[in-house]
Order: C-alpha cells, then sequence, then structure tokens
C-alpha cells in the first residue's frame, strides 16, 4: 500500500511543487493569507474534500474532511502558509502542498477501514497565535492525532517546544517636576527599573531550562519629569507549560511588589500563551520509519533544544508531532536568507513530495494498525501527567 501511496505522490509532485511555488512568489502576512489560503482549498475541493474556508474569526483559516465508513479514528493534518515580512524564510510555503497531496493520496487509494482526514489550515503562525485562537474557538481539539511539516536543516523530530507567555506590564505613578517638586511625584519608571531588577534576582530560584528576557517599551516623558507612565515587554519561558505557570505566579508578585514599593499601581496584560510539546516517543518513531522507508535527505536524531510555537499549544491537548525535512545547508536557521534562497530550489521542491510521503505512510500506520494509534494516545496521557507533577 505504502508503495502506491508513494508513487500517487508522485504523480501529483508537478502540482504540488507549482502550488509551493505560488505561495513563495505571492508571500502574505499574519491573518492575510488570502491566495494561500484560496488556492489549497480550492485544490482540495477538486479532490473530493467537504471544505469550510473562514473559521471562526479567522478569514484564511480553513477544514478540509473526508470521511472513509464510520467510526475510525480522526487524523489531522495540520499546515502553515503566513510569510515572514522578508518573504518566506521559514517555509511555510511547502507545508499546505505538502499536507493536501499527503491528503489526497489516501483518499484516493486506502478504503480499507474506517477514518476520517482532517486538514486544518492554521493562519498566523509567524508572531499571531493562529492555532491558538482556532483552540480557543473550539476547533482542532476533535483530533486523535495532529501531523504538521516543516522545512528545516535536518530530517528530525522535535522531543520538546518551549511553552512562552509574552506579558506587558504598564506602571501608572503621578508626574511632577524632577527638580522642583519631585516629591509631589510617583515614578512609574521606578518601578520598571525595580521589576527589571527583581527579575534578574529570580533567575537564580528557577529551573535552568526557564528563560525570562524583558525590555522597555515606554519609558516616560522628558527626563526632567517623573514619568507617569511606564511600560516593559517581558517573555518567560520553559520545556514545561505546567512550571511555566508558577512561574509567572512568582512574577505577578514581582509586579505588584515593585508597585507597592513605589507608590504606583499597575496593568499585567497577557498577551500571548503558548504551550510545551507533550512529547510522544512512539509517534515520533512512526514518523522517523516513514523517513528512513523513503531514504529522506540528512536523517538526523530528534531536536532537543527548540523555540515555541501555537504547535505547541496543539500538541499540548492531543498528541502529536511534526517532521522536519531537510532542504537548506545544515548551519541555516529559521528566518534566515538561506531559507529564502532555497525556497524554491529543487531541494525545496523535493521537501515537499519527501513530506507528504512521510505524512501519507504515518497516516496510514495509524490507521491501518489501531493498537498503534492507542499506544500513542496512552502515551501521551502519562506523559501529560508526568509533567504536570515536575
Amino acid at each position: 500500500m505504502k508503495e502506491s501511496l508513494f508513487k500517487n505522490i508522485d504523480d501529483r509532485s508537478s502540482n504540488l511543487v507549482a502550488m509551493a511555488d505560488y505561495i513563495f512568489d505571492n508571500p502574505e502576512l499574519a491573518f492575510k493569507e488570502y491566495k494561500a489560503s484560496k488556492l489549497l482549498t480550492d485544490y482540495l475541493k477538486k479532490q473530493g474534500f467537504n471544505v469550510e474556508l473562514g473559521l471562526g474569526s479567522l478569514d484564511t483559516a480553513f477544514k478540509a474532511v473526508f470521511e472513509n465508513g464510520i467510526g475510525g479514528p480522526n487524523i489531522g493534518l495540520l499546515c502553515e502558509y503566513d510569510a515572514l515580512p522578508m518573504g518566506h524564510g521559514c517555509g511555510h510555503h511547502m507545508q499546505g502542498p505538502a499536507i493536501v497531496g499527503a491528503a489526497a493520496a489516501l483518499k484516493e487509494l486506502y478504503k480499507d477501514k474506517p477514518y476520517k482526514l482532517t486538514i486544518y489550515g492554521t493562519p498566523a503562525e509567524e508572531g499571531g497565535g493562529g492555532k491558538i485562537k482556532m483552540i480557543n474557538e473550539g476547533y482542532i481539539k476533535e483530533l486523535d492525532v495532529a501531523l504538521m511539516m516543516h522545512g528545516g536543516p535536518a530530517t528530525q523530530v522535535d522531543v520538546k517546544s518551549l511553552a512562552a507567555s509574552s506579558i506587558k506590564v504598564i506602571y501608572h505613578g503621578k508626574s511632577s517636576h524632577a527638580a522642583l517638586k519631585p516629591e509631589q511625584g510617583r515614578s512609574a519608571l521606578d518601578a520598571l527599573l525595580l521589576n527589571f531588577h527583581a527579575v534578574e534576582f529570580l533567575r537564580e530560584h528557577v529551573l535552568e531550562d526557564t528563560r525570562m528576557h524583558y525590555t522597555v517599551v515606554d519609558a516616560g516623558g522628558p527626563n526632567n519629569v517623573v514619568p507617569d507612565t511606564a511600560v516593559g515587554s517581558f517573555s518567560l519561558r520553559s520545556y514545561n507549560s505546567s512550571y511555566l505557570r508558577s512561574v509567572i505566579e512568582r512574577f505577578e508578585d514581582i509586579v505588584k511588589g515593585a508597585a507597592l514599593m513605589t507608590g504606583t499601581t499597575y496593568e499585567i496584560i497577557r498577551e500571548k500563551d503558548l504551550d510545551s510539546k507533550v512529547p510522544v516517543y512512539s509517534l515520533n518513531d512512526v514518523i522517523m520509519s516513514n523517513a528512513k522507508l523513503i531514504n529522506a535527505p540528512n536523517i538526523r536524531p530528534a531536536r532537543e533544544k527548540t523555540g515555541s510555537s501555537d504547535f505547541g499549544n496543539v500538541t499540548y491537548i492531543i498528541p502529536g508531532s511534526c517532521i522536519r525535512i531537510a532542504f537548506v545547508d545544515e548551519n541555516a536557521s529559521s528566518h534566515s536568507q538561506e531559507f529564502l534562497n532555497d525556497g524554491k530550489t529543487q531541494r525545496g521542491h523535493e521537501a515537499v513530495i519527501n513530506a507528504a510521503k512521510i505524512l501519507a505512510g504515518t497516516a496510514f500506520d495509524l490507521v491501518d494498525n489501531p493498537s498503534l494509534l492507542l499506544e500513542v494516545k496512552r502515551e501521551f496521557m502519562d506523559r501529560k501527567a508526568k509533567m504536570s507533577l515536575e
């Protein structure tokens, strides 16, 4: 069966590559991916999927479904298609074509057991948190498993992703002339500086994988006036969402303490919360066995150090994994000119086809062997429970 799936994807390769090139040549920023979402949904409609373009509050999100029989597992295939201001310097133009190629091949060829394929188009991964909005509006949570692809310097999976909270803190004080009547002022900037200092002291008393970053957004007015407003931006990260929540509680105490010491008031604005990945090694193994089966380029061990992504929010509520496909040199990093330069090369085109084959093979394995999916779901629940206790 897998040989037939792979041949079917090869037969579609010219269309899939053309779609990837079109998205690359027409980069669209977060929540504005109208051309990309229409291109992908038009293809899925022609392949016989039931398609809904525009989900909840997101015009460029989509859902496409095919169901073979009744009562089988719901296999989710997720794709991004947003660009950076520099263009497709993160390879998102490859994801949609790879996903729709895998889904179309499965739909056409595999009829032996009941299953549902659900393709989700997820806008605005680059800073917009589109998947978070979709989850909050009731989408994605119904899946039994979520699969993705991403271009990179090696073919590998991830073990972790960093949970991250982006927090804005605004201090409100009382303005006064800094030389003539300083005693009447209450400096919002003093509160923000105390906040920064306290974060530095906190570093010694958190787990080593905790990251804390901050910067000044607004420091108030001229230097001869006690500023009545100061704004800071903070990013707090950990590989464990549960642990990060405890760090945030301590951080909020710091914010309150700085306000108390300076006679100011404060606002805490949670701008975005990204969850950590719950690793499912059995699912990673299935994916990598398919990568080896097709002889994917530059196969490497799983990544232990990763950044943050809204896909973490998906993999915190359901089992999920992303196959990264080699298409750039090993020293290249995401959001780089190297990613942009190689986006339409032969390696980039091959990455689309390789990813489609790996994901089609993985979905086939999960449907054809129900005990395998049961093992994946059991491991997910066990690991999530363990993470909550750490």
